[in-house]
C-alpha cells in the first residue's frame, strides 16, 4: 500500500486514543478526546470523520477500528522523511540526529542489533 498519510499534531494525538483503545465506541471515543484534548463531541466526530476519509481509521455502526496500525503508519512516516529530507539515505539521517545529540549504549546496542538483523 503506497498511500501516503499526514497528520496534523492533534489529530496525530487523537489517531494514538484510537490506537491505545481500538476497538473502541465513537461516544467512548469523544468522551476520551475531551478529557484527553479538551474536544466537544463534534470536534471529535469531524475529526474521526477526516481520518476514516484519509483510509486510516474506519467507523462502523460506531464501533471505531484502524485499518492502518500505529507502527506501520510510523514506520511510512518516518520513510517519508528520510527520502524527503535525506535523499533517502538513512546513514546521512543518524549522521545528522547524533550531531545534536549522542547516542547512549543501549541505542548503539539496539542499532548495532538491526544492522545484524538486516544483514541475516
Amino acid at each position: 500500500m503506497s498511500t501516503e498519510y499526514s497528520l496534523g499534531a492533534a489529530e496525530a494525538k487523537f489517531a494514538d486514543i484510537i490506537w491505545k483503545n481500538e476497538p473502541l465506541s465513537s461516544s467512548l471515543l469523544s468522551k476520551l478526546s475531551e478529557q484527553e484534548l479538551g474536544w466537544k463531541k463534534t470536534t471529535s466526530f469531524t475529526v474521526l470523520k477526516r481520518l476514516c476519509n484519509k483510509g486510516l481509521f474506519q467507523n462502523n455502526n460506531g464501533t471505531v477500528t484502524s485499518l492502518v496500525k500505529r507502527d506501520e503508519f510510523y514506520a511510512r512516516q518516518s520513510k517519508r522523511f528520510v527520502e524527503e529530507n535525506f535523499n533517502g539515505s538513512l546513514p546521512a539521517f543518524i549522521a545528522a540526529f547524533t550531531k545534536s545529540k549522542s547516542l547512549s549504549p543501549e541505542e548503539v546496542t539496539e542499532l548495532r542489533r538491526l544492522v545484524d538483523q538486516y544483514e541475516e
